[in-house]
């Protein structure tokens, strides 16, 4: 007997899904058990890449999701709305869901896991983070045995593609962010991917499967690329760095002394920002539209999850491993004593309640690099350093690296130092009259 599966939306993921369905040779053999049953688009007369039968389109997508025949529902539709509805109407039918909607599960996984584990089916989101790149199943099953302590990734392939030409090219974020854009790596609106929002989405996601509690995703430090500029790429190359944007999740090993051990062990830091990474990480070399997660776990020590983050194929393989995994599920079932209700695989459920307590940006313990235009007078790295001094900020060097006229290049990397006392620092400076411009501040890792 196959399984039927009701797809939503036929967009670049839902095609290359289609053809992974429709060519099972050489493939495992449960791929041939899936039946494509429905398939939800938008309108029925648009061309197609795939050669889906007419008969089974429909526009009507709820029809599919509350469809008594359908088995598995796939979210490929986007967006948080009818997504999110979509996806509830599924479950509260009795479907088991596929998404790769990394928005919806960020914002509304409360909502949807409830839901799920309410209702006896699975949610699985395979393809959310990092496209081809097997990670939401390797957090829940394979390293589960390990207390994950740190997540670092490059998990936004449109900007680790700008900031690659960046640094090869020496250009400005503007010009190559045009570029990328006519050469379809960058939206015509990018703000989700420049301002990081689609990696704090991610991150989100990720550290709620790692430290097994749920993720306010509107407490999730977000900070883009849209400011890091030719000159502190060049800057980061002499100092023997790279930047990067990285999404971090951690266990907050500075949470007040006051918690005890179990609240600390739900203490995290959970942050999106552009990096400076030593070139001897392995994040450094991780270049164009590639993605990379580095996960650190005890006892297994580290491990990197790298490959592409996005397009048809390697999505469409994310989510059809998704759809296997259901697939499997149902076979042994089938198989076993009728029931109506099974219980839930707890390696592959999200069924945890608590939320996790997120530390504040300003108790961040990290290094920090600092670029600044001052006047060219005597005494200002003096001054400069006077401050710093004073609000706790240890430094590790002070360059001045360039004069032009009577304006001076200052730049300044830090020790580790608390991030509210690095911002207090950059306040009283702005106010110098030798300062002309605090131009970046950036974090290093």
């Amino acid at each position: 007997m196959g399984f039927k599966v009701g797809l939503l939306g036929l967009g670049t993921v839902g095609t290359g899904t289609v053809d992974i369905m429709l060519h099972p040779e050489q493939r495992h053999p449960l791929v041939g058990q899936l039946e494509l049953h429905r398939v939800g688009v938008r309108s029925l007369d648009k061309p197609r890449q795939v050669a889906v039968p007419t008969d089974i389109l429909t526009t009507d997508l709820e029809a599919i999701v509350t469809s008594p025949e359908v088995d598995i529902v796939v979210e490929l539709i986007g967006g948080l709305e009818p997504a999110r509805s979509l996806i509830l109407k599924a479950i509260a039918h009795g479907k088991h869901v596929v998404t790769a909607n990394k928005a919806v599960i960020a914002r509304y996984g409360d909502e949807i896991f409830t839901a799920a584990e309410k209702a006896g089916v699975y949610v699985l989101l395979e393809a959310a983070v990092g496209g081809g790149i097997p990670v939401i199943e390797p957090l829940k099953q394979s390293l589960s045995a390990n207390r994950i302590q740190s997540i670092l990734g490059i998990i936004n392939g449109t900007t680790n593609y700008i900031l690659t030409r960046m640094t090869q090219e020496g250009g400005d974020f503007a010009e190559i962010l045009a570029d990328a854009q006519q050469l379809g790596y960058a939206e015509a609106d990018p703000t989700a991917d420049v301002d990081g929002l689609d990696a704090a989405d991610k991150i989100a996601i990720l550290a709620s499967l790692a430290f097994g509690g749920r993720v306010k995703r509107s407490e999730v430090y977000c900070e883009g690329i849209r400011r890091v500029s030719a000159a502190d790429i060049a800057y980061a190359e002499k100092l023997g760095f790279a930047i990067k944007l990285l999404a971090i999740a951690k266990r907050d090993d500075d949470a007040p002394a006051l918690l005890d051990k179990f609240q600390q062990a739900d203490h995290l830091q959970i942050r999106v920002h552009p990096t400076l990474v030593p070139k001897s990480h392995p994040l450094a070399s991780v270049n164009q539209v590639y993605n990379a997660i580095l996960i650190e776990g005890d006892p297994v020590g580290e491990v990197m999850f790298f490959g592409p983050g996005a397009g048809a194929g390697p999505t469409a393989s994310a989510v059809v491993s998704d759809i296997l995994n259901i697939a499997a599920i149902l076979t042994v079932d089938r198989a076993g004593p009728s029931s109506d209700r099974k219980p839930l695989d707890p390696l592959l459920a999200c069924a945890h309640q608590h939320y996790c307590t997120l530390a504040p940006m300003d108790d961040l313990v990290t290094r920090f690099y600092a670029r600044l235009i001052t006047h060219d007078y005597p005494g200002v790295i003096g001054q400069l350093g006077t401050c710093f001094g004073q609000h706790q900020v240890s430094l590790e060097s002070v360059v001045q690296t360039d004069v032009k006229g009577d304006r001076a290049e200052i730049v300044v990397v830090t020790h580790d130092v608390r991030e509210g006392n690095m911002n207090q620092a950059l306040e009283e400076i702005r106010g110098f009259d030798a300062v002309e411009e605090v131009a970046s501040v950036l974090r290093v890792l």
